[in-house]
């Protein structure tokens, strides 16, 4: 797992006074943009960011935050790259699957995540694959022959693209209803009955339904990720279950999105100066006391990347050879 190495007196150089001169946000107000509605994980976070944050900038501006669900967290990285001011006074926090779709997929893309300026990340966080226990479902090799309704909300969110890759490549029979307006319309429908299984971050998933996993509501049947979470030794990674070669490059290709964790952007060509003045902040919030305390009791581990690796990552993504992006994108066609 990528780990952000900290350099020295983190933020200093944020909050010297020299900087303070040239780059001070002192009375403008800094708005984050979230890719998801109120209530789920990336929410939590991204509002616990901006009541810490502030402190870490020069002139501690006020910061807010402004939910933009939609497109499967396409419409607000849009907005990011094509209708944002470009002076640093918005940046977002994305879904980790968004530089994936504009390789595989593509519906709806108006960016290219190559060209975002990346603050950081709380940390690459496992996503896992889940029944509702009346289904009886143990195992990811019972739905190969028994189909099970899935929530979701766009083909663009992770939620959905790694039920259709099981679907595609391992022959699972996930039926997958689209048309959530988030996260948190899917988990309801799954207390209503509505579908049986959905997908999510296994971070958010302890933070957001803690009930969930402490009562044995669910049964998390395969997780997606570089290595197992050490909280799930039993449950099978979703390269684990490739049958050869190919089936593991397209399926690594289809993890890579994890590392990303929950990724912050600010819009290409905010000036140089304001990216230094952002990252370091950002980086000075994740380490904070006061911000950890209360990312602990929302049951959010964080551990930060720093938003160069965050490039790379992305950069790896995009840049991935055509024979696997083909592979990877015959994987997010129509369900069999």
């Amino acid at each position: 797992m990528l780990r952000f190495i900290l350099a020295g007196a983190i933020g200093a150089y944020a909050l010297s006074p020299a900087h303070a001169q040239t780059d001070d946000v002192k009375g403008k107000t800094i708005t984050i943009v979230t890719s998801t509605g109120p209530g789920g994980g990336y929410d939590a976070i991204a509002r616990a960011i901006s009541r810490h944050m502030p402190r870490y900038l020069p002139g501690q501006p006020n910061m807010i935050v402004q939910n933009m669900p939609g497109g499967g967290n396409v419409l607000a990285t849009n907005h990011m790259y094509n209708v944002a001011p470009k002076d640093g006074t918005m940046i977002a926090v994305i879904n980790n699957a968004i530089p994936l779709h504009q390789v595989l997929d593509g519906r709806g893309v108006r960016y290219d995540v190559r060209k975002f300026n990346w603050l950081g990340s709380t940390g690459a966080k496992n996503s896992v694959t889940f029944v509702w226990h009346t289904t009886g479902i143990t195992s990811i090799q019972e739905v190969m022959t028994r189909e099970v309704t899935l929530g979701g909300t766009a083909p663009a969110s992770d939620i959905v693209i790694y039920p259709t890759v099981m679907n595609n490549v391992l022959g699972t029979k996930f039926k997958i209803v689209l048309g959530y307006k988030s996260s948190a319309e899917v988990s309801m429908a799954m207390e209503r009955g509505e579908v049986q299984s959905r997908s999510n971050n296994y971070t958010s998933l302890i933070s957001d339904q803690p009930d969930w996993v402490k009562d044995k509501k669910i049964t998390v049947l395969v997780q997606v990720g570089a290595a197992r979470d050490k909280r799930l030794p039993n449950v099978p990674l979703l390269t684990e279950l490739a049958r050869n070669d190919e089936e593991r490059q397209v399926l690594s290709l289809i993890s890579a999105p994890i590392a990303l964790g929950q990724p912050y952007l600010a819009p290409p060509e905010v000036p140089a100066e304001r990216i230094v003045t952002l990252r370091q902040a950002f980086a000075a919030t994740l380490t904070d006391k006061a911000f950890l305390a209360e990312t602990q009791k929302l049951n959010f581990e964080i551990e930060p990347i720093s938003g160069e690796d965050i490039a790379q990552v992305v950069n790896r993504t995009i840049e991935a050879t055509p024979a696997i992006i083909a592979r990877a994108k015959e994987a997010m066609g129509p369900q069999q």
